[in-house]
């Protein structure tokens, strides 16, 4: 048959996507050995970095290309660690195919849901690589019964396992109503399909064209009618429904051993979407859509980016989002962490671009001399983990900015945030394992050694009570001297007031230019209340005050309108109020009651709990939740949920705070400062 939909001259892309683990890397490399007949050198592609290795698993995007029966392609194997995700995100929507890969373990189905919800949201056809079946234990169809409540679209099995004892020793492809027996270290071997799987491999094509069938009304009535479709139009309603996402086809092998994998590469080759396909989902027309910023050493900065349109070549100009114009400063063609100068890249090769400095990920660097704006942009993942950062020497102060700086233009799922009136620099990110990864590569690229500590939470004090509270400023010290004498009142407010200032003064007690200045004196000493925190929710009346002819001044009026505060502070008292953030926690279902058990345990207060729509087997999880108890919450979640919880956290109101915990956070603002 020849249901080969490749553009010739285009390259295809696929995404390896799947929890960590799964062994994405082996199938990338299995795939390279298959297509070449080359064996792929220990380092050659995969994550090679020293976190990576560190980690034993993958940490950041691995691009790598080969060439197959006369067509290419460009594998992208990305992170499985919901940690490392936000490096994913950009390039899902850029690629033709995203291949889940499994493991066959049933219990360890509910690990592909998150790929597999995106990967729906995003609309990117996906089939299923279900690994290592070769330590496979019990039947397919457990497995399958397992995975399907994980998928929205139907799971299409195209292949049934033939036993040999209890493991696996070949496969049926349905499609082809073939049989193979596998082949350690060489390509599969078609044999006789064995008289006792004749029924069996019957029974399991029918039920793929049953459902196969239910998106195709022609084929429903040939069925009902007991007349054999051709193989062909089998064919043809595969490639369809897997590209409009009305099914997700479902294979199997093992990466290390190279079972299964040339059929996996036949498979792809004849049913891989061209890719035009991603260019129209993306909006692209003619240009270079970024999947990933890097600085590559010597190289400076480089924009890993896949082509759609039209050839690129180098030297090209360029038309950033924003109008910005730059030119293509070097392309290379992209195997592992070697680069390869290249005249130009064809339409769906993914290559490297050099000098395009303003270039971030999810931009499309237009070539049609117009700026264009990418249709499917990722939705930005908001930091769940953060620590207050800085370098151990000061003389180091510039290089950590530098480097922080770039860290953050690599990685999308990092935030920097300069806060001022903590006086700290947070790094955030995914979770404390993709912060300390962050900090490891800081260390090592800049050679700064860096201090942290956890984020000091932005406690607030109130006043306790009401007073009316004199203050006068009087200095004389020859020529003018200074005079400023003000009565104020001073009473709480509600939570959430801030600070209300008015003047009830009559008869030029104080005259009106210089009432602003008792304001900002008022100001100036709510910035630190007797506690150590900023004070707030508090009313303030300018009522009375006393002013000299000669020496009263702007600058007297604010000192004393400063001193009035203070003073009136140290009489009524100070409440603490810390802040309370509004909690959405995303559970799987069997994880939900030791979910709000931590959160509880946290202080939380649980609102409400119910199905997450549209995701089924999990649990949304409402309740508030002190900031300070937030910190470290993302390392309990994920330890409680298999790595899958997640949550989305915003400021609500503040709350008063009392007792012990209060008495430490006041001893902890008295060390800060």
């Amino acid at each position: 048959m020849t249901m080969a939909i490749q553009d010739k001259g285009s390259v295809r892309a696929l995404a390896l996507v799947g929890p960590t683990n799964a062994g994405k890397t082996a199938l990338m490399e299995a795939l390279l050995e298959a297509a070449t007949g080359q064996a792929v050198r220990p380092g050659e592609v995969g994550d090679s970095s020293p976190e990576a290795r560190a980690r034993g698993h993958s940490v950041e995007l691995n691009m790598a290309g080969f060439d197959f029966m006369g067509d290419r392609y460009v594998v992208i194997d990305c992170p499985g660690s919901l940690e490392f995700c936000a490096e994913t995100d950009a390039v899902l929507p850029a690629v033709d195919l995203a291949l889940v890969v499994a493991d066959p373990d049933p219990a360890k189905a509910i690990l592909l849901q998150p790929t597999l919800r995106e990967l729906e949201r995003l609309g990117v056809p996906h089939a299923l690589f279900i690994n290592k079946m070769d330590q496979a234990r019990g039947s397919l169809q457990d497995l399958l019964d397992a995975l399907a409540p994980v998928s929205s679209s139907p799971l299409v099995a195209r292949q049934i396992p033939v036993w040999k004892g209890e493991k696996v020793s070949g496969y049926i492809d349905l499609a082809l109503e073939r049989c193979f027996v596998y082949r350690p270290g060489q390509p599969s071997e078609q044999v006789e399909m064995p008289g006792e799987l004749r029924q069996q491999e019957a029974d399991a094509r029918f039920h793929m064209l049953e459902q196969i069938a239910d998106f195709d009304d022609d084929l429903l009535e040939q069925l009902l009618s007991d007349v054999t479709p051709s193989r062909d139009a089998v064919f043809a309603d595969l490639v369809r429904e897997m590209g409009e996402g009305l099914i997700v086809p479902v294979f199997f092998g093992s990466a290390q051993n190279g079972f299964g994998i040339r059929r996996l590469l036949k498979a792809l080759r004849h049913e891989t979407p061209p890719p035009d396909r991603a260019a129209a989902r993306l909006g692209v027309d003619r240009g270079a859509y970024v999947l990933k910023a890097a600085y590559a050493g010597q190289s400076g900065k480089l924009a890993y980016a896949r082509v759609f349109g039209a050839r690129l070549t180098d030297g090209a100009d360029l038309t950033l989002a924003e109008g910005t114009r730059s030119r293509a400063g070097g392309l290379s063609q992209v195997q592992g962490s070697s680069l390869r100068k290249i005249a130009g890249a064809a339409v769906g090769e993914v290559c490297a671009i050099g000098k395009v400095e303003q270039a971030t990920a999810g931009q499309i660097l237009s070539t049609t001399g117009a700026p264009q704006k990418a249709r499917a942009a990722s939705r930005g993942r908001r930091p769940l983990f953060a620590v207050s950062l800085s370098a151990r020497n000061h003389s180091d102060d510039v290089r950590l900015s530098g480097a922080l700086s770039k860290l953050v233009e690599e990685d999308p799922g990092l935030s920097l945030t300069h806060d001022g009136e903590q006086h700290q620099i947070l790094l955030a990110g995914q979770g404390e394992g993709h912060v300390r990864l962050a900090l490891e590569r800081l260390k090592r690229r800049a050679g700064v050694e860096i201090q942290t500590t956890l984020p000091r939470t932005p406690y607030r004090e109130t006043v306790a009570g009401a007073v009316t509270q004199r203050a006068r400023h009087k200095k004389q010290s020859g020529g003018h001297g200074q005079f400023a004498d003000v009565t104020i009142e001073v009473r709480p407010l509600p939570r959430g007031s801030g600070l209300v200032f008015q003047s009830r003064v009559v008869g030029g007690a104080v005259p009106k230019q210089w009432i602003p200045a008792v304001e900002t004196g008022v100001r100036d000493g709510l910035v630190k209340g007797p506690l150590g925190f900023p004070v707030t929710d508090l009313e303030v009346t300018l009522t009375d005050g006393m002013t000299h002819s000669v020496d009263s001044s702007e600058m007297a009026f604010r000192l004393a309108g400063r001193m009035a505060i203070e003073d009136a502070l140290k009489v009524t008292g100070s409440i603490l109020l810390e802040p309370i953030e509004k909690l959405t926690v995303y559970s799987p279902s069997p994880s939900a009651s030791n979910v709000t058990s931590a959160l509880t345990a946290r202080r939380g207060q649980i609102l409400g709990l119910g199905p997450r729509e549209d995701w089924r087997g999990w649990e949304r999880i409402e309740a508030f939740l002190p900031q300070s108890e937030r910190q470290d919450l993302i390392a309990e979640l994920r330890g409680l949920t298999q790595g899958l919880g997640a949550f989305e956290a915003d400021f609500d109101h503040m709350s008063e705070l009392h007792g012990k915990l209060a008495d430490e956070a006041a001893l902890g603002a008295r060390a800060a400062h």
